[in-house]
């Protein structure tokens, strides 16, 4: 039976992270906004609140929450900054592959050091010319023994300045694409391993994102976690996984400005009454609240099945096209509610919307997510009604009627156009196409 009630427990960390995105987030996010940089204290903070690394096992010393915990956590910490909840929750992204990977021995070292010791992970797919077409990869791994030699260069890495670990995707041939790309989980303080400039950007200003550069990093077999062949599909789970999280961040960035808009429309007054009076106002907000409604049961939705070990891939990537296109236009409204003062630095609105409009791009742009939703219903859907050529559409006769046609007969359909013919046999042309009788095909139910 279904039960859309979040348990006691789960209740528990949503009060106990929105009272930490109050206190400690929201307070800083516009200063380090201003300064492009992460505040690194807060990740600390985060981690000491239990909610960095929250989704590893208990086995490896993690609190082993799912994914749905995460999901309400990111919730409340993007609705202070999502900036911030992007460099607190990426490090479970970072460790995601290492945790699907069947590297049992790397599993039992890093995975704790994680839990235990305050240590960040980070996602390395991109590079400078490749960012959603994973199979482009062009970072090479060369094999020496039973060690990796790896060169090339990372971009868009969140958290990499600031990451003790890194999942790296290369290729040992870049011509060969998905056969050829595998992963590592390496140590960024390993020699050839350098950080470039955090990178400026638009928004999402309190994240740290850069470039990582490799130069004849050896990487031991130990640290080997998806062989030649096998990487491009643990990327792939690791999407899965990690992409309803990406709707959480939607999800609290969007409620966010419904929330400040509900405050301005009640104080604001325009033609002699506050303009939350005018029907045009209560529209809006009206729209803003449904898309935030159906963004966070699609994405707890995708939450629940990777929880369950589904495959959430359908799932995942209808929360994430879904939120984070919801929650740019959540936000474009609430701009637009506040008027000229929505499009000012002294009121929240144009942060939070410089924030959102990177969900749209990272971990799989929304025109990744459509590609592989039509590709799911081009080859993996299975419909429940019947073809169009084996539904008659009974207009002129009543089919419950036992005495009349089409009981009493045959029921044909024009493949062509449509048209239902009653009879032993079909016309010998179509009255409407004109499209002979081998157009038609009998029809049953």
């Amino acid at each position: 039976m279904l039960n859309f009630h979040l348990t006691p427990e789960q209740l528990k960390i949503q009060e106990q992270a929105r009272e930490f995105a109050l206190k400690e987030v929201l307070p800083v996010a516009w200063y380090y906004d201003e300064k492009d940089e992460i505040p690194r204290e807060i990740i600390n903070k985060a981690f000491q609140a239990g909610f960095v690394g929250a989704d590893i096992p208990k086995k490896y010393g993690g609190r082993g929450l799912g994914l749905i915990e995460s999901a309400i956590i990111t919730e409340e910490i993007a609705a202070a900054c999502s900036g911030l909840a992007t460099s607190i929750f990426d490090s479970s992204l970072g460790m995601e592959p290492l945790l699907l990977s069947e590297n049992e021995d790397a599993k039992q070292k890093y995975l704790n050091q994680i839990a235990k010791d305050n240590k960040l992970a980070a996602f390395a797919t991109s590079e400078p010319t490749m960012g959603s077409d994973v199979a482009g990869i062009r970072c090479q791994a060369a094999q020496d023994g039973e060690d990796y030699i790896l060169n090339g260069t990372k971009y868009w890495i969140t958290n990499g300045g600031i990451a003790d670990y890194l999942s790296v995707f290369a290729t040992v041939d870049p011509k060969s694409r998905h056969k050829g790309i595998c992963a590592f989980f390496i140590e960024t303080a390993w020699p050839g391993v350098t950080a470039g400039r955090h990178i400026p950007k638009m928004g999402q200003r309190c994240s740290n994102t850069v470039g990582i550069h490799f130069k004849d990093v050896r990487v031991p077999k130990e640290n080997v976690i998806a062989l030649p062949g096998e990487g491009f599909v643990l990327a792939m789970k690791t999407f899965a996984r990690t992409r309803p999280i990406i709707g959480s961040f939607g999800v609290g960035a969007a409620r966010a400005a419904l929330e400040y808009s509900l405050d301005y429309v009640k104080k604001r007054q325009a033609f002699g009454a506050p303009i939350v009076n005018f029907q045009a106002i209560q529209f809006k907000l009206a729209e803003m609240f449904q898309k935030i409604e159906t963004s966070r049961l699609l994405t707890l939705k995708a939450a629940w099945d990777s929880d369950q070990g589904l495959d959430n891939t359908v799932s995942a990537s209808t929360a994430k096209m879904y939120a984070s296109e919801a929650a740019l236009e959540v936000v474009n409204e609430a701009l637009q509610i506040f008027g000229g003062y929505g499009y000012t630095k002294m009121f929240p609105i144009e942060k939070i919307l410089r924030d959102v409009r990177l969900l749209r791009i990272y971990e799989g742009t929304s025109e990744i997510q459509r590609l592989i939703l039509s590709d799911h219903l081009m080859k993996k859907y299975t419909p429940s009604l019947p073809k169009l050529e084996d539904l008659a559409l009974h207009r002129e006769h009543d089919p419950l009627d036992a005495q009349t046609p089409p009981n009493t007969g045959k029921t044909w359909r024009c493949r062509i156009c449509g048209y239902v013919h009653y009879g032993d046999s079909p016309p010998s042309a179509c009255p409407y196409c004109f499209f002979p009788d081998k157009a038609f095909k009998e029809v049953t139910f």
